[in-house]
């Protein structure tokens, strides 16, 4: 399971939260973040999905991400799970059609760029806390 919090823009829920924790800097002039906090049992994750750039942070655990510019839409249903697009779909792509890749850890962060397909596997239990700057 996958437990997600999302919170106001002016930081009454997360008072607590951001006394403690510093986002990153960067910011599209006009706008302000909106953020989400996750919590996340291990092979659980998100399916292909796009939306507005921002950046995601793990805070603890794992977590692995499958990115897909926006002129290249992936290959899955969208009823089934990451973790059986990765043991049944990803197998069978050419080289050619395979996302990036990359597996985060406690203390780094992923910068999602506007409109990019991304998917999400938690290899661990995970907490994690994403950035929407759009």
């Amino acid at each position: 399971d996958t437990l997600y919090f999302f919170g106001d823009n002016n930081f009454t829920e997360w008072g607590p939260l951001f006394q403690h924790y510093v986002p990153p800097p960067f910011r599209i002039p006009g706008t302000s973040p909106a953020y989400s906090f996750g919590i996340a049992g291990s092979g659980s994750g998100v399916p292909f999905h796009w939306h507005g750039p921002g950046f995601s942070e793990v805070i603890f655990g794992r977590k692995r991400w499958f990115l897909y510019p926006p002129d290249k839409t992936p290959h899955f249903h969208p009823n089934e799970t990451t973790l059986a697009w990765l043991q049944h779909t990803y197998p069978t792509l050419p080289p050619a059609q395979r996302p990036l890749e990359c597996t985060l850890r406690p203390g780094e962060v992923l910068y999602f760029p506007d409109r990019w397909w991304h998917a999400t596997l938690n290899l661990d239990t995970s907490v994690f806390i994403s950035t929407f700057l759009g």
